[in-house]
């Protein structure tokens, strides 16, 4: 995945000079969603990703390869973590990162760091669409027979390349990063054990995977072109600041566990 961040970095930088022209009038301060996936409307996804590996390449055989490999984690404790990663809804991310952060990030206690992660989340999942449409690749599991860490009834009727809960993984993580760099390791190794469940899961390819973490850093570069995102980034900044003085450090065999499982790559 070293590799595949760095084309992130790129892609970031990129965009960033890219789209900063283009800066709009400033926005309120708590956008709504359709203006967070209009921040990102301008990138062009299905141009900007490589373009999904075609059948009988070297890329596409690898990715057959990870996916046969890897169902040999089912009933592990990576599976679990695969399984439990399924769910990205904006209160259960934000605990996804608490051992990252070093502190709980409790919804409930932090309504602007909510707001962001939304924010940055509604981006994610509207920059996907483009491309899934435009490579059409099918996922893992409807090419080659194996297990899958969900029922595949409704993923067998959308597409692999790209993959956006990889997409919201960086997305959300690199924002966070931003928000306590201290803590930048470990928060981005949490996003990339997020895209790397995807492949324990089966229902995604690697590449797919890789992918998100291009239009992830792709997506947070377009929205530091948007007023209300910055906005919104420095109402959050200044919250998570405050609560990190006075929250207990969540330091402990489970936050130190977690870490342990999710370092190795799985495949």
């Amino acid at each position: 995945m070293h590799h595949a961040l760095v084309h992130a970095m790129r892609a970031a930088g990129l965009v960033a000079l890219g789209i900063a022209a283009g800066c709009g009038p400033a926005q309120p301060a708590r956008p709504s969603t359709s203006q967070a996936a209009g921040s990102v409307s301008q990138l062009q996804t299905a141009v900007l990703l490589p373009a999904a590996p075609a059948a009988g390449s070297p890329r596409y055989e690898a990715d057959r390869q990870v996916f046969r490999a890897t169902r040999a984690l089912q009933g592990t404790p990576r599976w679990s973590q695969a399984q439990h990663d399924v769910e990205y809804a904006t209160p259960v991310l934000l605990d996804d990162f608490s051992c990252a952060m070093g502190v709980k990030l409790d919804a409930s206690q932090l309504p602007q760091l909510t707001a962001l992660v939304d924010q940055a989340s509604t981006a994610a999942d509207a920059s996907t669409a483009p491309a899934k449409k435009a490579n059409q690749r099918q996922r893992p599991f409807l090419i080659d027979q194996g297990a899958t860490c969900q029922p595949t009834d409704q993923l067998a009727k959308s597409f692999d390349y790209p993959s956006g809960h990889a997409t919201r993984g960086w997305a959300v993580g690199l924002v966070l990063t931003e928000l306590a760099p201290d803590r930048a390791s470990d928060l981005l190794l949490r996003s990339r054990a997020f895209a790397d469940s995807r492949v324990v899961c089966g229902v995604h390819n690697l590449s797919a995977v890789e992918a998100g973490a291009v239009n992830g850093a792709a997506v947070v570069a377009a929205l530091h072109a948007d007023a209300a995102f910055q906005q919104q980034l420095a109402a959050a900044r200044q919250e998570l600041a405050a609560y990190r003085k006075t929250a207990p450090s969540n330091a402990g065999p489970q936050c130190s566990a977690e870490h342990a499982l999710i370092a190795p790559t799985p495949y």
